[in-house]
């Protein structure tokens, strides 16, 4: 280390004065400990180097170029130029580090969720109310080619069998609309309001009759089918099995009847004197043209009460009266 004198000091050794750098002869307070225009060290002390880098502008700049300061590793600065300047390294986050940081994504955004469902939910939805759509009374429709048709008519008392319609019906109209499939004709009902009359026009072995139907709600059919199924009187047989029986058309006729392949031999049917074969017709002058209408017609019935029966006997026409079983 290079000596260094004082500027302005006394004798006795007073170091109030400033001093001067042996290296390149710029003045400077004492307590510096580097020169600011060379970087030279001046003695021993606790400065920082950062307050005596070279500047680029003083005069000795230039001279020491090809010999730069460089102070030693405690040194938090370099000389200022670029190419000799010690860059900081960077840190990297480590693997908890963004852990934290997904977790805080993560509740960030649930929060953000949570807050836009309540806000969604908040607004009052629109409620349209419900369009209760009209019954008709039959079991089911069926597409056919002309229109739709039933098995049959359900329960007792219901607009269908108020109408006089019966299973096998095809109906080919309703309030004043043709009707082409089943989809259609349950779209027809539920655009119908209940309780209003409308005119059906339907076939019936082969021909067009019109007849005027008044439809029910839901809760109105439910009561029927209830009364219906809990009436005290239970339900009527006739001793045979609906496997025993088929639909079958009367030859030289449009018209469709039951046909009894089998049935009990001590039944009320076999008692009365029916017979394989036989073609029921007629339920008390009800037309009988399906088999689901021949079975709810006499689960219909009152037990024990006589019912006549319309059949055909190969060509010959016969009414035979039936004491029903329970």
């Amino acid at each position: 280390m290079q000596p260094q004198q004082n500027i302005g000091g006394n004798p006795s050794g007073d170091q109030s004065g400033a001093i001067v750098c042996t290296q390149c002869g710029a003045p400077m307070p004492k307590e510096m400990r580097f020169c600011r225009a060379c970087g030279n060290r001046l003695g021993e002390g606790p400065a920082e180097y950062t307050e005596t880098v070279l500047l680029p502008n003083s005069p000795n700049a230039r001279a020491r170029a090809s010999d730069p300061f460089r102070p030693g590793f405690t040194a938090p600065m370099m000389h200022s130029g670029t190419r000799n300047m010690a860059f900081k390294r960077r840190r990297r986050l480590g693997g908890m580090t963004w852990v934290f940081i997904a977790m805080a994504f993560f509740f960030v955004g649930g929060g953000a969720l949570s807050t836009l469902k309540k806000a969604r939910t908040s607004i009052p939805a629109i409620v349209r109310p419900a369009v209760e759509r009209s019954y008709f009374g039959v079991d089911n429709f069926e597409a056919t080619e002309d229109g739709v048709t039933f098995g049959n008519v359900e329960p007792p008392g219901s607009p269908a069998d108020k109408a006089g319609l019966v299973g096998g019906d095809i109906i080919t109209r309703f309030d004043g609309t043709a009707v082409d499939d089943d989809d259609q004709m349950m779209n027809l009902l539920r655009d119908t309001p209940p309780h209003k009359t409308v005119e059906v026009v339907y076939v019936r072995d082969g021909e067009t009759k019109t007849t005027q139907l008044t439809t029910i709600s839901q809760a109105e059919f439910a009561e029927l089918q209830r009364a219906y199924e809990k009436r005290p009187e239970g339900v009527a047989r006739l001793g045979f099995d609906s496997g025993d029986a088929h639909r079958v058309e009367v030859p030289g006729t449009r018209i469709y009847g039951v046909q009894l392949d089998d049935f009990n031999s001590s039944g009320p049917a076999a008692l009365a004197g029916l017979e394989k074969r036989d073609v029921i017709i007629q339920f008390n002058d009800i037309p009988i043209r399906t088999v689901s209408e021949f079975i709810s017609r006499i689960h219909r019935a009152i037990p024990y009460t006589t019912v006549k029966f319309t059949i055909m006997r190969g060509t010959e026409k016969l009414e035979i009266p039936v004491k029903l079983g329970k």
